[in-house]
């Protein structure tokens, strides 16, 4: 009887704020908070607990997926939905939201990581819901966040180690194993 009563006092103060109310400006700055914050949490969550390693992990596994999706920003031009430029596809909110909670999942487990990827998961909503971009944006960034977080990002004692590396002339990932 008191989840019920909990669930329907939630629900009468959550009606008033129905997301569908909610305009483009405000998805927009949801969806900034909410990858943003992740990327610090991926980043200052290690730090607190003193472990290197998982916050250079976590910062390799967030430039790695910017990296990437800016390059096929720039090779694949596309509208966003709201005319504003032609740097849709695909969506780096999304993917640097991904590989922030893929690291956290892959650092920390999964009390920590299924909320990151659910916040992940509402970063890619909101910008489609910003109209800022299309669904296949969001996905596509996804994929590549999550790609370069569960990657790049080991569990710790791992006995590999994935680090991607960059200069003036090209990048690519070094490999390190532990016997």
């Amino acid at each position: 009887m008191r989840i019920g009563l909990k669930l329907v006092l939630v629900s009468a103060f959550l009606l008033p704020i129905a997301p569908a109310q909610a305009s483009e400006k405000t998805w927009a700055t949801a969806s900034d908070v909410g990858a943003y914050g992740l990327t610090a949490v991926a980043l200052g969550l290690p730090l607190i607990k003193g472990d290197m390693q998982g916050a250079f992990q976590a910062a390799g596994s967030v430039a790695a997926a910017s990296l990437i999706t800016t390059g096929l920003k720039e090779t694949f031009p596309e509208l966003r939905p709201d005319g504003s430029d032609r740097k849709s596809f695909p969506s780096g909110h999304t993917s640097m939201a991904f590989s922030s909670a893929s690291s956290l999942f892959n650092r920390h487990g999964q009390s920590v990581g299924l909320p990151a990827l659910a916040v992940a998961t509402f970063v890619g909503i909101a910008r489609v819901n910003a109209d800022k971009h299309h669904w296949y944006d969001v996905v596509v960034g996804a994929g590549i966040g999550a790609g370069a977080g569960f990657f790049i990002t080991n569990k710790p004692n791992a006995k590999v180690a994935m680090i991607p590396w960059g200069d003036t002339k090209g990048g690519g990932i070094s490999m390190a194993m532990r016997f």
